[in-house]
């Protein structure tokens, strides 16, 4: 397996966990903006599926084994409903890639029982904005002569 291939799972895997990580890293491996934009849709809505799918049986399991019991009205639980009285599903799904996790904005949408169809649709609408968003700025930023000497 050739080094590019590393490169790709590595940046793959690590979008799964923080969306940033793909337009970031894939401008680092010197990517194209299509290159970007695959990888980092793809890794987050590897986490959506699999989340989507699993994630209220994987919150039992953590929950059972490892977490204490939580209150009801925590700060985190009433910012969590305030997000979601504010802008609903498609605001929870727009936000996930810039203020929470692949994993994190899933489970706030399968734990207020938004339809799998929704949750993959939204989220993927989202994920491809934002990697555009985000590969068309990175390009951008770069492309100052002052900023490319000092990253020289």
């Amino acid at each position: 397996m050739t080094d590019s291939f590393f490169t790709f799972f590595g940046i793959y895997i690590l979008t799964l966990f923080k969306f940033i990580a793909g337009p970031v890293l894939g401008f680092a491996a010197g990517y194209s903006a299509l290159e970007i934009i695959f990888v980092t849709v793809l890794g987050m809505m590897s986490s959506v599926t699999a989340f989507t799918f699993l994630g209220t049986k994987l919150k039992k399991i953590y929950r059972s084994k490892f977490g204490k019991p939580t209150k009801i009205f925590s700060k985190k639980n009433r910012q969590i409903v305030s997000l979601w009285s504010k802008y609903g599903e498609l605001g929870i799904a727009f936000l996930t890639p810039i203020l929470l996790t692949p994993i994190g904005g899933t489970l706030i949408l399968v734990s207020f029982g938004t339809k799998k169809r929704k949750i993959f649709t939204y989220m993927l609408l989202s994920g491809i904005l934002w990697a555009v968003f985000f590969s068309v700025s990175i390009d951008w930023i770069l492309s100052f002569p002052l900023i490319s000497a000092l990253l020289r």
